[in-house]
């Protein structure tokens, strides 16, 4: 019976420490906590720069996270540095190389994410403070890596409006909802129709950190 005790007072105290260990760690957010009639836009990658999604954005004055690789931006910076400086774009970060953090040890984690940072801010002078692990593909692992690069969030996304072979069904679009898009040839067509998916909805495009910070998430 002793050795039962034990044996629970173990498990418990095992438990307890698991669930400490997560305490502090940046949150997943794969949409926003919000009244207000917002959405946000997304766009992942970065090696399709698309003249005509750029004037979409800037003529639109849409507030847009970029979630770059530091490679599919460093051939052609200036189409980036006009979406931040003529519109309402910020950089985030998508590592290095778009691996699997999930499969990655700790070196190989911190490599990707604190790495792709560096390069950002190198190129953008600021460092990103969001992170978009690629794939959706996160653990806990993956957030403390994370938290240690300086990240404050992960954020997925509640819809890809990405057109991947063929158009998929849009959906209707909610308060909070994180619209994913990618730098693709297609990138022009799926941001317009998730502009009208967001206004068929009563919604307007909205910054993302702002409203994190209001939600308390960061």
């Amino acid at each position: 019976m002793l050795v039962a005790a034990l044996a629970s007072l173990s498990l418990a105290l095992g438990a307890a420490g698991s669930a400490q260990a997560r305490v502090g760690l940046p949150p997943v957010v794969n949409r926003v906590p919000t009244q207000e009639k917002v959405v946000f836009i997304t766009i992942d990658d970065g090696w399709n720069h698309d003249p005509e999604a750029a004037r979409i954005l800037l003529e639109k004055r849409v507030p847009v996270s970029l979630f770059l690789l530091p490679g599919a931006a460093s051939y052609d910076t200036e189409y980036f540095t006009r979406l931040i400086g003529e519109g309402r774009a910020s950089v985030e970060n998508h590592t290095v190389n778009h691996p699997d953090l999930t499969t990655l040890d700790a070196a190989g984690k911190d490599a990707e994410v604190c790495g792709a940072g560096e390069q950002l801010q190198a190129a953008f002078g600021r460092t990103p403070k969001l992170l978009r692990p690629p794939y959706g593909a996160v653990n806990d692992e993956v957030r403390l890596a994370a938290k240690a690069c300086g990240v404050k969030a992960l954020v997925t996304w509640t819809y890809d409006f990405t057109t991947w072979g063929e158009t998929p069904p849009t959906p209707r679009l909610r308060s909070g909802d994180i619209v994913l898009l990618h730098f693709t040839p297609t990138l022009a067509a799926d941001l317009q129709r998730a502009l009208d998916a967001a206004k068929a909805a009563g919604l307007k495009p909205a910054a993302l950190m702002p409203h994190l910070k209001t939600a308390g998430l960061v």
